[in-house]
């Protein structure tokens, strides 16, 4: 975990997107400072969609939020995936660090432990890269916002698609935790709703898991024509990697539940082509995702594309400083819940997502985008991977908030 910078007899340290700015004490008043912790897999399966490159978009929004009066410090820190290293490592930042907002959070399990800690220290979290629709549902928050995507939109997307093109059985391999299940399952409602049968599903305990040969094997016995994968990160690349190996991928049809950007640049075009991408995020969309592309990759070194999670850091981050400027910076460090509601009450807007909105139940809602792999043949440039399928707006693809049970909309 990085740690701030100590303070000085001569001087206070502040930091803005990673700077520190040292200020003389003598007759200048000390500013308020918000502290954001970006937590995350900084090390393992999911390192690639969130790690290093979500912190560097939280200092890029850092960065062009530029000085409000208030300043700005970043720290960083590996959960592990692991739910309890998560939750002791956000305790510490709300108990002692003077930490405000957490953001990130891959890993749903994760995430849900971080979720009711910060509301009972009433700070504030934003997920990017925590898929499970519980953060809007029976666990919605008023110190919570869920950015970018969650399984009940991906699943709707990439079911509906496979399903129309003919995917009319289906044999699910899940990671056994609140994201693959739920996965999994909003997957099989899909399939089966557009008139496909599910032959099974299988889950792999993750994480840990490398090698997936029984599992596939299970899979090819069953007949489908469909194996749908609800799982992301190395294992999705370890499990698409052995089931070309094992011929599999030629008699099945694989459906990625959830890929990343990441995961098509670790299989390569050659492995990944013809694969359904689901993301409401694409780098090379439009000119303002290439404009934030281009402007945060201007200091990494080697240059990494950023994927949906990756934005979302950004995004999520920019708009909570929008909210924190608008209520003040001293009622934001006391009063967490207050600042999400008025970054519910502001419209959103940034070179990641474009125009948008959040909902009260906390879920961001925008248009989101079915993208095919390209070949090798058709790509142009690095990381150019992936060709517009569909444009799907916000009303079509997200949950209906009066399906999630979120306690905060039966209050009103």
């Amino acid at each position: 975990m990085t740690q701030s910078p100590r303070l000085s007899r001569r001087g206070t340290l502040l930091t803005l997107g990673g700077a520190a700015v040292a200020l003389p004490l003598g007759g200048v008043a000390q500013r308020q400072a918000i502290r954001i912790g970006v937590l995350n897999d900084q090390s393992g399966p999911y390192k690639d969609l969130g790690g290093p490159v979500a912190v560097a978009c939280v200092r890029q929004a850092v960065r062009e939020f530029g000085d409000q009066g208030f300043a700005v410090d970043v720290i960083s820190a590996d959960h592990q995936n692991k739910t309890d290293v998560g939750a002791n490592i956000a305790r510490q930042w709300c108990d002692t660090g003077g930490v405000d907002m957490i953001a990130d959070l891959t890993t749903s399990s994760v995430a849900l432990a971080v979720n009711g800690l910060v509301r009972e220290k009433d700070k504030v979290m934003i997920t990017s890269s925590a898929g499970t629709t519980d953060l809007t549902g029976p666990q919605c928050s008023p110190n919570t916002v869920q950015w970018t995507f969650d399984v009940y939109m991906l699943a709707k997307a990439t079911a509906t698609a496979v399903v129309k093109d003919g995917g009319d059985s289906w044999f699910i391999i899940y990671a056994d935790y609140v994201f693959g299940q739920q996965l999994a399952r909003y997957a099989s409602r899909f399939a089966a709703e557009r008139g496909a049968k599910v032959l099974g599903a299988v889950p792999y305990p993750f994480p840990g898991t490398t090698d997936f040969s029984s599992f596939l094997l299970q899979a090819k016995a069953s007949g489908a024509k469909v194996l749908g994968l609800a799982m992301v990160g190395t294992d999705l690349i370890n499990c698409i990697k052995q089931a070309q190996e094992f011929g599999i991928s030629n008699k099945m049809r694989v459906a990625t539940l959830d890929m990343y950007l990441s995961d098509v640049h670790g299989l390569g075009l050659g492995a990944a082509q013809g694969a359904l991408l689901c993301s409401p995020f694409y780098w090379d969309l439009n000119e303002r995702t290439r404009a934030f592309t281009k402007r945060l990759m201007r200091d990494q070194n080697p240059p990494i594309y950023p994927g949906m999670g990756h934005a979302g850091c950004y995004a999520g981050t920019l708009h909570y400083l929008k909210a924190v400027a608008a209520v003040g910076a001293a009622k934001a460090k006391a009063d967490g819940a207050a600042v999400v509601a008025q970054m519910k009450a502001m419209p959103t807007d940034d070179d990641a997502f474009g125009p948008a909105h959040i909902r009260r139940d906390g879920r961001y809602l925008g248009p989101a985008y079915l993208f095919r792999v390209k070949s090798p043949a058709e790509s142009k440039g690095p990381w150019d991977y992936c060709a517009l399928v569909d444009t799907m707006p916000a009303d079509a693809i997200w949950r209906p908030l009066n399906e999630g049970g979120c306690p905060l909309v039966k209050e009103d």
